[in-house]
């Protein structure tokens, strides 16, 4: 059994509510934080995502920082800027968003773009000649139940007219069933992103009930020839410790990756949802050293 664990909340905000699909520590005016979706058990429509500290083994909202209406958050670094983002639901009836903030620290977030209507997980990354990475999960007649596409801009300032179903699709990685998307970009080297993200299918049961099946997985893009390694399994859901889900059987074997902490070390921890309910933590090997 790998050594994981789940984190322990506490405090006011989080009280009577589910939280999970955590990015992974990141700092912050020298404060390590992450960021996860705070929600009521039997909705979606009063999701938040709030930034954590943990302190003697329990993780607690910090009141200083902002609180967003938005859900599966992510963090990354741009140049000196800090890059936040995540998933505002409903929109346009019942559909989704992904919205981008950026600034000097958390305290001065302003969002800046938006992704197309319908299109989760997109994920940007700098490359090593200050160029972005733009991994995109296109759905429906591009993308079927959703495939990951990359693009680069030269700038952030070009998100708001990317031609978000014009990027490369990744052949190979999905079937017509199948679906994934990247939780989080690494530029490893020049021109190799190391990509971690969920890979994604489903069975009906002997009862006629519909079973979601979410693993974590890597890959990396080397994107001057444009192609992807094959993707591999980090962790499953029996990895970590049993416990409850959002809606069962349909969500119980469901790991959705956050991120990966402490990649200049030869362990990490990787930083996941589970279940749509609980945060989990799992120690792993670098899976890019």
């Amino acid at each position: 059994m790998k050594k994981s664990r789940f984190l322990i909340f506490g405090g006011d905000k989080v009280a009577n509510k589910d939280v999970y699909n955590p990015t992974a520590p990141f700092q912050d005016r020298g404060i390590s934080y992450f960021a996860a979706r705070v929600e009521s058990r039997p909705i979606e429509t009063d999701s938040q995502v709030l930034f954590f500290v943990e302190r003697d083994g329990v993780c607690y909202h910090d009141p200083i920082t902002p609180i967003f209406p938005l859900q599966d958050p992510f963090v990354t670094r741009i140049d000196t800027e800090l890059i936040f983002g995540g998933v505002r639901f409903p929109v346009s009836g019942d559909s989704w968003q992904t919205y981008f903030y950026r600034g000097q620290d958390l305290l001065n977030l302003k969002k800046f773009a938006e992704g197309p209507v319908g299109m989760k997980d997109i994920r940007v990354v700098e490359l090593h000649d200050g160029s972005i990475g733009v991994f995109t999960r296109p759905m429906g007649i591009i993308g079927g139940r959703g495939k990951i596409g990359f693009t680069i801009i030269n700038s952030l300032e070009q998100l708001n007219d990317l031609d978000w179903y014009g990027a490369d699709l990744i052949e190979g990685q999905f079937s017509d069933d199948e679906w994934g998307g990247v939780n989080e970009a690494h530029l490893l080297r020049e021109g190799l992103i190391g990509a971690l993200g969920h890979f994604a299918s489903f069975t009906i049961d002997e009862a006629g009930s519909l079973r979601k099946h979410y693993k974590s997985i890597i890959f990396t893009y080397d994107y001057f020839k444009m192609q992807a390694s094959p993707m591999t399994v980090l962790t499953r859901r029996l990895d970590f410790p049993t416990g409850e889900a959002k809606r069962s059987p349909e969500l119980d074997d469901i790991v959705v990756s956050g991120g990966l902490y402490g990649l200049e070390k030869g362990k990490v921890e990787l930083y996941v949802g589970l279940s749509d309910v609980n945060c989990g933590v799992i120690e792993i090997n670098n899976p890019f050293k």
